[in-house]
């Protein structure tokens, strides 16, 4: 074959580093972004972060709705009402209705951009709460009172090794014997020294820690008791020899067995039923998460409204300094300073696409769900990518990255972008019910139920079904426990 030169006509799409830049910012979380913009103004030269002012709806973009729709909630549609807009509110005057007024009438949108709640003093010392200082976990509480009592320093030495395998919940899994070869190092000590010192620190706050059973916790917790307490010989008899037998709720083999009356027997479990089969995790509180939303949802004059939040968009601009040295910088420099220039208009139209994309997707999120927002997650309307891409004309892809790790916050409390979105289930007149709503009528039913006798999940079932909601048992179960709650067997145990 002869070499020779062909033309072809085809469409690919490239991307380009700005738009690769775009499709990165849009997935960053609000620290993410703070970190990444730090960096850029660190290095280049051109960028510099002014002062967001304050000023309300300063961009001017703003889109509103009429309410042409209709929300459904358990199977009533609710009309969808007009009010006027009035934005000539003052900032505590916002911030009242962001947290009231939840349960207006009227159903109509408006969706602007304003810096209503992103303004803090901060100049309030009262504010300030230490940062650096860790909370008190559970061995270190067992440890100070470990050092306040009248130990000499070779029992102090097993004790700190005692402290040291117990877990979270307080229970202690080594064997004497591995404790004793742990300490072999230090002191030769025996088995019998570690059983003493372990029972020791049984008794101390919280009670009932270094145990190795439930049975034995249990009963550390009892012997703290007076024993003329009510019922106390009886709940003894059962944490130590009947804890199976009492997890069934066997009522009528326990009267048999103990030879006491119904109500003796209540009188014991319900004393059995105050103690903690888990002293260790109260001394064990999971560290605050703090989240800065993204977006605020609030109703205003009987009309929903969304505004950004002020740090979704950092205020950036070009340093006028520098751009005014490119005219008269040498060939290199001059180079130099139009990259970073170039640089510099990329991140800021990318910072503007995010928010504006932002505040699309906010929008017809709090658009859609509307129902929630006025009726509670009972009334959460099933929601997928595909229905916001469609409304706001963009990929599902972008709608992806949009709603992960961005929050909004809603008078019910601040969610992530992606709470909003779940499956359907069919309903008998046609429509749907989103799995959202249907966890939280099973959390409702369960909550509502006679405590001694549970609804299964059968029972659950035909509940929703006769509700208009047409689901399987199988599924009740699966919602049940992503609810994390147990079985109508182990809710009837303790009832």
């Amino acid at each position: 074959m002869k070499p020779a030169l062909q033309l072809r006509l085809h469409q690919q799409l490239a991307l380009t580093p700005q738009l690769q830049q775009a499709i990165r910012l849009l997935q960053l979380s609000s620290v993410e972004l703070e970190m990444e913009l730090r960096q850029a103004l660190e290095s280049n030269p051109l960028l510099e972060l002014t002062e967001i002012d304050g000023e309300d709806g300063e961009d001017g973009s703003t889109v509103e709705f009429a309410g042409a729709e209709t929300a459904t909630t358990n199977g009533e549609a609710v009309p969808a009402e007009t009010a006027p807009s009035n934005d000539d509110s003052r900032e505590e005057q916002r911030r009242e209705e962001l947290n009231g007024d939840t349960h207006g009438d009227g159903m109509d949108f408006e969706f602007g951009r304003s810096n209503d709640y992103g303004s803090r003093n901060s100049d309030d010392s009262d504010d300030y709460e230490s940062q650096d200082q860790e909370p008190e976990d559970l061995r270190d509480h067992l440890l100070w009172q470990l050092n306040l009592a009248p130990l000499s320093l070779r029992d102090r030495a097993i004790g700190a090794t005692i402290i040291e395998a117990i877990d979270d919940d307080g229970y202690l899994h080594e064997t004497s014997e591995t404790l004793r070869e742990n300490l072999a190092t230090l002191h030769h000590v025996s088995v019998e020294e570690v059983e003493a010192i372990r029972h020791r620190i049984q008794h101390f706050d919280p009670l009932g820690v270094a145990s190795r059973t439930l049975s034995e916790c249990l009963r550390a917790q009892l012997d703290a008791f007076d024993m003329a307490t009510p019922g106390w010989a009886i709940a003894r008899e059962l944490v130590c020899h009947h804890l199976e037998t009492l997890a069934r709720n066997d009522r009528t083999r326990l009267c048999r067995l103990l030879h006491v009356s119904p109500a003796d027997l209540d009188t014991s479990i319900a004393l059995v039923r105050s103690l903690d089969p888990k002293p260790g995790a109260q001394i064990n509180p999971s560290k605050a998460e703090y989240v800065a939303p993204d977006a605020y949802a609030f109703r205003r004059n009987g009309r929903w409204q969304v505004s950004l939040s002020p740090n979704c968009q950092p205020k950036l601009s070009i340093n006028a300094h520098y751009t005014s040295l490119m005219a008269r910088a040498q060939r290199d420099d001059a180079s130099y300073l139009r990259g970073q220039l170039q640089e510099a208009r990329w991140l800021i139209k990318s910072l503007q696409t995010r928010a504006e994309t932002m505040l699309k997707v906010a929008t017809a999120i709090v658009h859609s769900q509307t129902a929630f927002l006025d009726f509670g997650p009972e009334a959460m309307r099933p929601l997928v990518l595909r229905d916001i891409a469609e409304q706001i004309g963009m990929h599902e892809s972008t709608v992806s990255r949009m709603t992960t790790r961005k929050y909004l916050h809603t008078p019910r409390g601040t969610f992530e972008f992606k709470y909003f979105f779940s499956s359907g289930v069919s309903t008998i007149d046609g429509g749907a019910a989103s799995a959202t709503a249907i966890q939280a009528m099973i959390r409702k039913l369960i909550g509502d139920e006679t405590p001694a006798r549970p609804m299964s999940d059968q029972a659950l079932a035909v509940e929703l079904n006769r509700r208009g909601i047409e689901v399987a048992r199988r599924t009740v179960a699966k919602y049940r426990e992503a609810l994390h709650i147990p079985s109508s067997n182990e809710r009837s145990r303790f009832s």
